[in-house]
């Protein structure tokens, strides 16, 4: 037997270097110490390490984002009780967005249920039940090898989720042996590599819409990202001239540069004119939620087609029916749509479609124009918007972009189409509209891409979720830049208050905090802005420190006309009666 494996905690630990997971984000605690000690005796060295975080929520973050960037499984950890309970909200908003996470909750051993005993009592299977796809508690050993595989086979298949790893500390402090070992088999071994294709019948049904199509568009969501499949939608849309839109999880599936894109805000003028007018949409991994308006009127035209391509089959028709589904990869697909198309698309066909195409590109430049008018705006407090278009005008275009917040974020969807993105450089926690994210996502992005730079476009009230996270980003050399938009207020709750409360606010005034000198106490780099044309020269030493920033940037009281058209949405479906 391997003189480097004698625990359970040094199995788990090869069990995930089998997987290629380099990275685990956590907090130490006692029922974990055998795995923090089996990366501390070997771990390091073979390719595996801890992120130590300062609370298991920024930890779970991190994981998630470790995932968005890389495509990669996340792993985040919690020791027993407390700090499985501290993961909670992170691993709900990674299964909102369908991130794949490993999380490892320890527990206590089973001789000690019901004796009151420290960091016991929580029943920790059935808190994550709601909030993973699968489930897995372990006592011995022996047990480790198959678990980690079948909870990332579960995570990994299908439509991507977090799944729950929970190790009693009898699994972990034990001895382990040979046969133990050599459970430990190679991922191709035991879970999928294909990408599932669509039925054919289904391929052929789809390219018998587009045939008799006068209008047609591509909506990409976050699953096109999730299947790499940026390079077949790319060839799609630029072949045969067919507008696409993304939703703000895909955005970065199709560059603003393409001809083609006809942008990722529902509320601009070329999206509203794609989606209002189309005959067919195709839907490439896209969740019709708030984020695309449920799919309904004045937004999308309700007697359009709608052909709906999804991993998961239960996405299939939610909020719009499809006329056409095809469940299987984005992926394989759209290469199975363009070999179908080529064989059976009348030629004809392009020729119309391009002049579409052209139509939409002329409301296109409305929009260039509405950003040329930001930037003019010298109004103080600053609109929101200029501080935003100045750091997206600014910041390389290999920049990784994370947003956290309720208004500066919908701010932020409704601008930042307009400038190049990659694939998956773009990251925000829009499923569950969780806050807190923003400075976890670019501490893991910058982790997982140290040669890019990180800027984080951050509100007020979301920035101080987690804002012990500086300490992190400091103790680790991470210098990623912090924008917090301060406009002392819970935006979205205020404007509710002030358009159907009568200006009777309660709860929603913060105070005016200078975010940057708590930014100074942690060892950081920080600036206070007040006008807009300080803000590029204040990224530019931001950048030159090479440190962790944080600009705090006073900006007006604003609302985006996002939120006053989701907020619409209840009442047309009824949530207050009959009469409204």
């Amino acid at each position: 037997m391997s003189k480097q494996i004698s625990n359970g905690g040094d199995l788990l630990v090869k069990c995930l270097l089998n997987e290629g997971i380099t990275k685990m984000f956590g907090i130490i605690g006692g029922e974990l110490t055998r795995i923090y000690d089996a990366v501390e005796r070997f771990g390091r060295e073979e390719g595996i390490d801890t992120v130590m975080v300062r609370h298991e929520q920024a930890g779970g973050h991190m994981a998630d984002a470790w995932a968005r960037v890389t495509g990669e499984i996340g792993v985040c950890l919690g020791t027993a009780g407390p700090g499985v309970a501290h993961l909670v909200p992170a691993i709900a908003a990674a299964q909102a967005d369908s991130i794949p996470l490993l999380v490892i909750g320890a527990q206590i051993a089973r001789m000690f249920d019901e004796t009151g005993i420290l960091q016991g009592g929580l029943n920790q299977m059935e808190l994550m039940k709601p909030i993973t796809k699968l489930q897995i508690s372990v006592e011995e050993p022996y047990e480790i090898p198959f678990a980690v595989q079948r909870c990332i086979k579960a995570a990994l298949t299908g439509r991507p989720s977090p799944v729950f790893l929970e190790l009693r500390e009898t699994a972990l402090v034990r001895e382990v042996t040979e046969k133990d070992i050599k459970k430990i088999i190679p991922p191709e071994k035991y879970r999928p590599f294909y990408r599932p294709s669509g039925n054919p019948e289904m391929i052929r049904a789809a390219v018998d819409i587009f045939k008799k199509a006068a209008k047609p568009i591509i909506i990409a969501g976050g699953g096109t990202l999730a299947s790499n499949a940026s390079n077949e939608l790319k060839k799609l849309s630029r072949t045969y001239q067919i507008p696409t839109l993304t939703t703000v999880k895909g955005i970065g599936a199709i560059s603003v540069d393409e001809k083609t894109y006809a942008g990722s805000y529902p509320l601009s003028s070329t999206f509203r004119k794609a989606a209002s007018e189309a005959d067919v949409v195709l839907s490439l991994g896209c969740r019709w939620d708030y984020t695309t308006f449920y799919g309904t009127d004045p937004i999308w035209n309700q007697d359009q087609k709608i052909i709906q391509v999804d991993i998961d089959p239960k996405e299939i028709g939610k909020n719009r029916p499809a006329e056409v589904a095809v469940v299987g990869d984005i992926k394989t697909v759209l290469n199975q749509l363009l070999v179908s198309m080529e064989d059976n698309l009348p030629k004809n066909m392009i020729s119309i479609w391009s002049q579409w195409n052209d139509y939409l590109q002329e409301a296109s430049e409305i929009d260039r124009n509405i950003i040329n008018k930001i930037l003019k705006s010298d109004k103080f407090p600053m609109k929101p918007e200029r501080m935003i278009v100045e750091i997206l005008d600014f910041v390389p275009p290999d920049t990784l972009i994370t947003i956290d917040g309720g208004d500066i974020a919908l701010f932020t969807y409704g601008l930042i189409s307009n400038f190049h993105r990659n694939p998956r450089s773009t990251f925000c926690s829009v499923g569950m509209g969780h806050l807190g994210v923003g400075s976890s996502f670019a501490i893991a992005a910058k982790i997982a891409k140290p040669d890019k730079p990180v800027v984080c476009i951050n509100g007020d009230g979301s920035f101080l979720f987690n804002v012990q996270e500086l300490e992190t980003a400091v103790r680790l050399k991470l210098p990623i830049i912090i924008c917090v938009g301060n406009n002392c207020a819970w935006g979205m709750l205020k404007t509710y208050q002030k358009n159907s409360m009568k200006r009777r606010y309660c709860d929603v005034d913060l105070p005016n905090i200078d975010y940057s000198q708590i930014a100074k106490s942690f060892g950081c780099y920080g600036e206070n802005i007040e006008k807009p044309e300080d803000i590029k020269p204040a990224l530019q030493r931001a950048f030159d420190s090479g440190l962790p920033s944080v600009l705090n940037i006073a900006i007006a009281f604003e609302s985006p006309p996002a939120g006053k058209f989701l907020g619409t949405y209840k009442s047309k479906k009824g949530l207050f009666g009959a009469g409204y």
